[in-house]
Formats: structure tokens, sequence, C-alpha cells
């Protein structure tokens, strides 16, 4: 039997949903039926509208989602002053205030405190500026993600931006593909770096070359059925094809209606094109992408190009994330500027924008590090730039705890999540950066933090790894997370392990301080990277290493924060929300 989802979609999905956001946007929250607020949130999502969480309701969070993280020139501008505009709550959040957009790891943009009445009026403000949330979230091809230097770097073998938005204009609002069993997953990379992360996406484009008749072609080899989410990781799997670039496009088609008709679309969690892929096997999906969906014969693997993937590759001196001063293959600069959490506040993207403008051609990239990068700065300007004072917050010089943190949305927003996520990391990364030297020779060191097993802030990656949980200290239920160590990409990509369970929010940071000094001390050499370091040890062993301890760091979030309508509200209990609420922000008087 299909899934209740399945059921909804087949009633209603893709193109047709925009003209009932309107008609709801017209009438009110109160329109849509309180027996049917599953069923239309799950196709708003197809417009890149997730209504936040219990206690927050008629409130959604928009993802806007550029293809390869490209903003051209004027589009930053515009989302800010969207975000200005529609993009504040009824509370105010103590670190980053009131008015706010994220950067994501899947180089796109999120604005939460989005009214539904709104709505209409800021799509047509972002298509005015050439932006759309267009399959931005739901079952369908989600963001294509790839190098956010594409066109631009002096690295690449073969420019992944022109096909990452020539996959953007194919199957955006493509009826055939608008409907898929789960979301879709898309990476190009053209690099030598990695900078894709294609290892983590459902189907990547990777850089190869092929001799094909009596002529060196540089294309992309194909994998398919990586992901993060859940507990069931899964790095994306050759499966011995070769594509030209102008092949690329017919052969993701391919496999994306292979997944369109042979996908499970009766139990959602086993939905996603890995568990397919593990059903099948490599070898049988190719056969079957040969057979019945593409009409030209597949070229075996070219030679592959990974051997030198050195993004996330947790080298210890190696940074290769794009944050800095950067040459590009035309002389010019491109200046990658560190976004703590992703998170930047309205007064200071208007800076943020300006200075692109004033110093580059004001085109603004995203980075799947949550990160920002200025392109087309001419050496003449770099000084200046530097000297910008919304620089000193986003800097192209970040400490490495800085540089390393990643949080996803957390329960100031998210259902799903467990615990208080970007604010927390602000905090860990702050204390660590005030009270914890790296080991001579390390240069770069990421902690990322995921609100729970979904993996949005794509922990398994990372040389320190949070997960939140629960867990009780002193006889009280408080915040927890769960510890893992040695992830990364790279040439040879491994996810981490996970070494301890549970660990009291506010011992996490004496926990890495004391990882970080065992380690200094058990080392081989200063050449040692972590990840090197842990792959040599057992979890038993390195779970000695893991020394849980309070500190003089304090935690404001120990208590359950799921159990909140806003974590930072002064009166945060379920029965102060103000919502839900009118457009003006007004609470809507409960019927009883």
């Amino acid at each position: 039997m299909p899934s209740d989802v399945e059921e909804w979609k087949e009633e209603l999905y893709g193109t047709d949903i925009r003209a009932e956001i309107e008609r709801f946007a017209e009438e009110g929250w109160d329109a849509i039926p309180d027996d049917e607020h599953d069923a239309w949130f799950e196709r708003f999502k197809w417009y890149g509208l997730y209504h936040q969480r219990a206690g927050q309701e008629s409130y959604f969070m928009m993802r806007i989602g550029p293809p390869g993280g490209v903003l051209e020139p004027g589009q930053f501008r515009e989302i800010v002053e969207i975000a200005d505009d529609f993009s504040r709550g009824p509370a105010e959040n103590p670190v980053f205030g009131n008015g706010w957009l994220d950067v994501t790891t899947r180089q796109a943009i999120q604005l939460h405190w989005i009214r539904l009445e709104d709505v209409p009026e800021i799509f047509d403000r972002l298509e005015s500026v050439g932006l759309s949330t267009v399959q931005a979230c739901g079952d369908s091809w989600r963001n294509i993600v790839g190098c956010p230097v594409a066109g631009k770097d002096k690295h690449e073998h073969v420019d992944a931006g022109a096909l990452a938005d020539e996959l953007h204009d194919t199957f955006k609002k493509n009826e055939a593909h608008s409907n898929l069993p789960r979301k879709w997953k898309v990476s190009v990379t053209g690099c030598d770096e990695g900078c894709g992360q294609g290892d983590i996406n459902d189907l990547a484009f990777e850089p190869a070359r092929k001799e094909i008749d009596g002529e060196t072609v540089t294309g992309y080899n194909v994998r398919v059925g990586g992901g993060l989410s859940r507990n069931e990781p899964r790095l994306a799997r050759d499966i011995d094809v070769f594509a030209t670039p102008e092949q690329a496009v017919d052969v993701a088609g391919g496999i994306s209606a292979l997944f369109r008709d042979n996908g499970d679309r009766e139990d959602r969690y086993n939905a996603r094109i890995k568990f397919l892929v593990d059903e099948w096997g490599p070898e049988k999906l190719r056969e079957t992408l040969q057979e019945e969906y593409v009409d030209f014969e597949l070229e075996t693997a070219g030679e592959d190009l990974r051997e030198s993937y050195s993004y996330n590759a947790g080298e210890a001196d190696g940074k290769h994330d794009h944050v800095g001063v950067h040459e590009q293959a035309d002389g010019d600069y491109y200046v990658g500027l560190n976004v703590l959490v992703g998170r930047i506040g309205v007064d200071e993207g208007y800076e943020l924008a300006d200075a692109a403008e004033e110093h580059g051609s004001g085109e603004v990239r995203l980075t799947q590090r949550q990160n920002i990068i200025f392109t087309d700065v001419p050496e003449e300007n770099l000084e200046e730039l530097r000297s910008e004072p919304v620089l000193d917050h986003y800097s192209p010089e970040p400490h490495p705890f800085q540089r390393g943190s990643i949080a996803c949305t957390g329960t100031e927003f998210c259902s799903l999540s467990i615990v208080e996520t970007k604010n927390r990391q602000v905090r860990y990364a702050r204390w660590l950066v005030d009270n914890v030297e790296l080991p001579e020779g390390v240069e770069n060191f990421h902690i990322h933090l995921s609100g729970c097993t979904a993996s949005c802030a794509q922990p398994q990656i990372a040389d320190v790894s949070l997960r939140g949980m629960k867990t009780r200290k002193d006889g009280e239920p408080v915040e927890a997370l769960d510890i893992g160590l040695g992830g990364g990409l790279g040439e040879d990509p491994q996810f981490a392990s996970w070494i301890a369970e549970r660990v009291p929010a506010d011992e996490v940071p004496g926990a890495i301080a004391n990882l970080l000094e065992n380690f200094a001390e058990a080392r081989d050499s200063e050449a040692q990277s972590f990840r090197e370091f842990v792959a040599e040890r057992d979890d038993e062993a390195l779970a000695e290493l893991i020394e849980p301890e309070e500190t003089g760091y304090e935690d404001p979030f120990m208590h359950n924060t799921k159990r909140t309508w806003y974590p930072y509200a002064e009166e945060d209990d379920m029965d102060a929300s103000p919502a839900p609420a009118q457009a003006d922000g007004t609470p809507i008087p409960s019927d009883d």
C-alpha cells in the first residue's frame, strides 16, 4: 500500500501547488483545515516551505536554492531585503537578534518566521531577480550542489557550474521528474579538490578522463547512492559509467527516472536510492539504466581524478574550504568568508552586499560549509576589502575552531531536532578559541553539531561529530550529545565512529579539550593528522581519550528545549506561545 504521503501527492503535487499556496495566503492561515495540515504542509515543501515546529504554528521556513550556490549580482541583496521585511519573529535570539538568514550545507539560504500571507509577495520578489524556491524541498530534485567556485577556480578539470545550471534548467518544474519516491540530491564536481562532496549524494558526477575515438575527453564518472541520513550512512557507489559533458543530462535523467519507477513508495524510510543500490547492486542498476532509460551506449568509467581530493580530507595542515583569498583562473581573486554556523544578521547582510558590489562583481557564492564567497575581486581591491569592518565578524582568516564549526537548525525551529544547536555551537567555538590550544601543526579541525540523526549538519564527516540526545544528570533530564570521531571525505572517505554516548551538553567542551590534549601526547608525530590518529585505534582505545568534564563553560540550554515553543523566549513553555498568528503577527484567538 502506498504511504499517506504518496496518496497526498497523487491528489496534488508539482507546479499545481502554487495556486493553492496563493489561495491560502489570500484567505489566511485559518483557511487550511486542521485535519489537512499534514497533507498541505507536505505539498508546500515542493515550493521550499517547511512549517515550523509545535508552538510556532502559522510560521514557515523558506528555502532558496541557487544551483551550485551561485547568487548573481543583486540576488544576495534581494534576499537580505526579504529577510529584513518578512523574516522576523515574535521573540529575539540572544546571539543573532531578530532578522537573519541561514546558509545551509547544501549551498542554499533559509529564512525563518515566514507567514503564509506574505509568501506570494516573496515569490514575486525572488522571481524578479531570477530566483525561485521551486523544489528546494519535497520529493523531487533538490538544489544541485557543486564546486562553489566553478568556472573561476584554477584547480578545475571541467566547469561543474555549467552542468549544474543545465541540470537545474532541465529538471526543475519537469513534470516527469517532479514526483519521486523521496528527495533527490545531486552533486557535480569538476575540480581536483572534491568540494562537491559527491560521496554523500544520491547522484554524483565526478571529474574523469577517457579516451574516446582516439581523443581524450574530460567529463564525469558517475556514482549513485550516497547519503548521511538517519543511522544508515552510505558512500556513493561507482556504477562504471563515464558521461561526457554532452551526455551528463541524459544520464542524470535516466537515473532519476529509474529511481522514480523503482524506488520504494510504501516505506518512506526505505525510499532513498541508497537502499535500491543495496538491493540491486551497482551492476544491475547500470544494466537497467542502459536497457530501459538511455538510448545510447553507455561508456565505461574513465580515469578517476579523485586521487587529489583534499576537501574535508582530514589533513592536519590543509584547509581546502575556499575560506581566505585565492587567485582565480582569470587573474582576479575570490575571497571566502567564514560565517559561523551559517547565520548572517540582516544588518551585516547589507554590509556584505555592499562589500561584494564595491570590491568585486557583486556575485556571492554559498559553500557546503555554510560560508560565503565574493568573486571577481581585482588584486588592487583586496586591501580595501580586508579593511571592511564587516570582515571583522565574517573573517577570511578565522580561528580553526570557528572555521570548522557547522550546526543545523536545531530545536529553535525543527520538529525533528532533539537539542538546541546554533547558539550552542557558537558558544562551544568561542570557549574553545579562548581556552584550548590546538596541537602543534594542526590548522584544520572540524566540529559538526547535528540536533538529531537526520544529519543536516553532516556530522559523520567531521573530526568531532556531535549528535543530539537526552540523558539525566544529577537526577534531572538534560540535553546531551553523542560524540563521534575521525570522519571526513577526500580521496579516502570514511564516516566517523560513534565513541561516546549521551554526554551532557555542558561537559562536551571539556571532552573536546581533553581529547585534543590526549591526541597531542599520544600521536606519532606532529605530521600525523587527527583523522589518521583515529583510524589507527579501536573504539575502546578512543573512548579512553574522551574525558567529559565540567569546565568554565556554562550552557544555558540544558533544559529540554524540544518542549519549549522557542528556546530563547523569556516565557518559553508551550502555553506561552503566541502562535498561531495573523499576518501582522498578532495571536489568533483559540476557539475554546
